[in-house]
């Protein structure tokens, strides 16, 4: 997930990152955040596609909507095996990215 603030890019969304990726998102997202760009991502495994579901999850039990803009084909791919890649749609091409996307 790329981020606009201090905090360099994530490129790879797998196990190893898992982690601290979701506590990013967290705190993204209690900060206000609801679009995610995914551009920077270059590796993701199943974790990823977990991380992005408890994302939204979470954001579910805040009462807020979260959009995902320039999966990787990776996550995609996942998320089609898996049947969640309806839960995991790019946004719409005019969705304005919010100005601190993660």
């Amino acid at each position: 997930m790329t981020e606009t603030t201090t905090q360099a890019p994530l490129e790879l969304l797998t196990f190893q990152t898992a982690r601290g990726a979701l506590e990013r998102a967290l705190a993204a997202l209690r900060g206000g955040q609801t679009v995610f760009d995914l551009a920077a991502v270059k590796l993701a495994d199943s974790s990823g596609v977990a991380v992005l579901l408890e994302l939204q999850r979470q954001a579910r039990k805040a009462g807020v909507t979260v959009s995902f803009v320039n999966l990787p084909v990776s996550l995609r791919s996942l998320a089609t095996l898996y049947g969640v890649d309806t839960l995991l749609a790019d946004a719409p091409a005019n969705l304005p990215a919010s100005p601190q996307t993660h």
